[in-house]
């Protein structure tokens, strides 16, 4: 199910919204304040975002417009006690998705969640594996298994890579946006090293030549792209992937 950030700093409220949220069986993340929903909205994975305006430390309106110059797609409803049409016309004109006035109930939150969900183009179905030449990666097992029968653990991060490259076909994911979109990390020479390294991590999980890549091909000056075991980095088409029902974003540790 997916995932969703509650910023809202009214006890009673945020408890009202994570016990309903969980209820309807979805996972949530909440934070009390806006420093701590600003830390979440940048770093943690999450596929909605509920957001209180009136915050202490930093209001909802300059999280919103961090989530979008982050996250663009990502959805977001506001939730305020100020329903005057000016206030949500202001909300929605800064890229809120929906916005919902309290008090309001249960049953409206949900439909609402629900709409705003399905219409979301950061809702990719579900990528269950990555076939290879030579074998497969089981994401839902954490795992690559090879045709002779040998078998590689997967770790999180490693999945999380794979699975974007596979939910993007035909084109090259520089290591700045698996930073900020998978791992929600901001982008820093060391840290665009680390993925280089869980790619280096892949390859030989993968028996994918480092110095002539089949699997995860290097697109050069650009990043890096999921092959189809031919090593055509000039634009390779993409592996088939088998897909599940549920829509999850890509897992981050």
């Amino acid at each position: 199910m997916p995932t969703i950030l509650v910023i809202e700093d009214d006890a009673p409220i945020r408890t009202g919204l994570v016990d309903a949220l969980d209820s309807a069986g979805y996972d949530t993340i909440s934070a009390a304040d806006g420093r701590a929903g600003m830390e979440s909205a940048q770093r943690a994975s999450f596929d909605l975002l509920l957001l209180d305006l009136v915050l202490p430390h930093v209001d909802g309106l300059t999280i919103l417009k961090k989530v979008r110059e982050l996250r663009p797609t990502t959805p977001v409803i506001i939730l305020s006690a100020m329903g005057a049409e000016a206030d949500r016309v202001r909300g929605l004109n800064l890229g809120a998705d929906d916005y919902m006035v309290k008090p309001f109930g249960a049953r409206e939150l949900l439909a609402r969640v629900n709409a705003v969900l399905r219409r979301s183009p950061e809702r990719p179905q579900e990528i269950l594996s990555v076939p290879f030449p030579g074998g497969e990666a089981d994401l839902a097992r954490c795992e690559v298994r090879h045709e002779d029968g040998k078998r590689e653990p997967l770790s999180e991060r490693e999945i999380a890579v794979l699975r974007y490259l596979a939910a993007h076909p035909g084109r090259a994911i520089s290591r700045e946006e698996i930073l900020l979109r998978v791992w929600r990390l901001p982008a820093s020479a060391s840290a665009t090293r680390t993925i280089d390294m869980h790619v280096a991590n892949l390859r030989a999980k993968l028996r994918d030549d480092p110095t002539d890549p089949r699997v995860i091909l290097t697109v050069r000056g650009k990043g890096y792209m999921l092959g189809n075991g031919n090593g055509n980095s000039g634009g390779a088409a993409p592996a088939k992937i088998r897909a599940g029902d549920s829509s999850p974003s890509p897992s981050s540790e």
